[in-house]
């Protein structure tokens, strides 16, 4: 039985979802159109047993040996053994071998299959299928099984931790560099050994996503442990997407500000998702364009989403009155009723000098009025 539709109308994670608790065992496609590529992902009895995308087509062997975790002999070594006719995996030989052991076989394979769950997990766009049936042997180079519900969470926790590391990480092909001060630092870095690994390959030229590849771990991993590294003023930031935002036209920006507006306002909140994704690749460090993401998350109610967006435009512009207003009603719909009506009041102070009318101010702060009230009532109420 084949399961088929657009990711806009049941989302991938409903698609992960509907397959585990089934228990369905098949091949799921997920084809991107606007990002050229497609994820194929296999399921026995609704758990994941193998993963791969078209944009990162590495074998584990291939991945293994960049990664320094067995030596490039051993590989042709099994290789040559498959082609001797050897039906055992390619891992399952490796081990054999003692070329690696079987934990850290199972550790690599289960990185290598979440980075491609965790890529697809991130499409909102596109068209998925699933084909129900048995699996052959052709499905990876050694066996794993991972439960769906522990990659929903963990792709649930990734995206929490993105929203803080994108503030200084707006995309993987951000390059890092020594700074300035760990170049002239006389004394000791205190590193762990996984820092120091990455500290090796910073060469002010590679990007993120390649330095990734190049250590055979995964681009979520590298990049936290970049932002960590950012933090402690031990590495720079370059950003080459930079200079051609600070170049681009702003009639061009202030085109498609307005096409997102218009979006937003008809209901077309994924083709709205699209146009900014793509302004805020070429323009990360634009008020305005957080400021539209902020809105768009808003009119989906993903309210989490808008809160980061709305803050990370205050930050680029802390004078921007509307990203208080927004603030205020993300924070309504996360329950948070104190803080909402603290943002609304900011808003209502603010907008007394910048022109919003008498009649606009005076229903947003009557907004703020009732969301003490209604926080004054539930904390009475837990405290009964």
């Amino acid at each position: 039985m084949a399961i088929e539709g657009p990711l806009k109308e049941l989302g991938i994670h409903d698609v992960f979802q509907l397959l585990d608790l089934s228990r369905k065992t098949g091949v799921l496609r997920v084809t991107s159109q606007l990002r050229r590529n497609q994820g194929t992902i296999r399921f026995a009895a609704g758990a994941v047993v193998s993963a791969e995308v078209r944009s990162n087509p590495h074998r584990l062997g291939e991945l293994l040996v960049r990664g320094g975790k067995i030596a490039e002999s051993d590989l042709e070594l099994a290789k040559e053994r498959q082609g001797r006719g050897d039906k055992r995996l390619l891992g399952e030989i490796l081990v054999a071998m003692n070329a690696i052991s079987q934990r850290e076989l199972e550790r690599q394979v289960r990185s290598q299959v979440e980075e491609v769950i965790f890529e697809v997990m991130g499409w909102r766009e596109g068209y998925f299928s699933f084909t129900e049936g048995p699996l052959d042997a052709a499905g990876g180079a050694a066996s794993v099984r991972i439960p769906t519900e522990a990659l929903l969470m963990e792709g649930a926790r990734r995206i929490d931790e993105w929203s803080r590391i994108e503030r200084q990480i707006p995309h993987l092909g951000v390059m890092p560099a020594l700074s300035p001060t760990a170049i002239g630092h006389r004394g000791e870095l205190d590193l762990l050994p996984a820092e120091w690994e990455l500290l090796a390959m910073i060469d002010g030229e590679r990007t993120i996503r390649e330095i990734a590849g190049d250590l055979g771990r995964s681009e979520f991993d590298v990049a936290k442990t970049v932002f960590g590294l950012h933090s402690a003023d031990v590495v720079s930031l370059r950003d080459p997407q930079r200079g051609m935002a600070e170049r681009a036209d702003d009639a061009d920006v202030e085109g498609s500000l307005a096409r997102v507006d218009t979006l937003v306002r008809q209901g077309e909140l994924e083709s709205a998702r699209v146009e900014i994704e793509g302004l805020l690749a070429a323009h990360a460090r634009d008020p305005a364009v957080h400021l539209a993401s902020a809105r768009m998350h808003l009119a989906a109610r993903r309210a989490s989403q808008a809160e980061a967006a709305a803050r990370r435009a205050l930050e680029l512009d802390p004078m921007l009155a509307s990203a208080h207003r927004i603030l205020g009603d993300a924070m309504v719909l996360q329950g948070h009723f104190a803080d909402a009506a603290e943002w609304w009041d900011r808003w209502v102070a603010v907008q007394r000098h910048e022109g919003a009318t008498a009649s606009d101010r005076g229903r947003v702060a009557a907004a703020a009025d009732a969301a003490r009230i209604l926080d004054e009532h539930l904390r009475g109420g837990d405290g009964r």
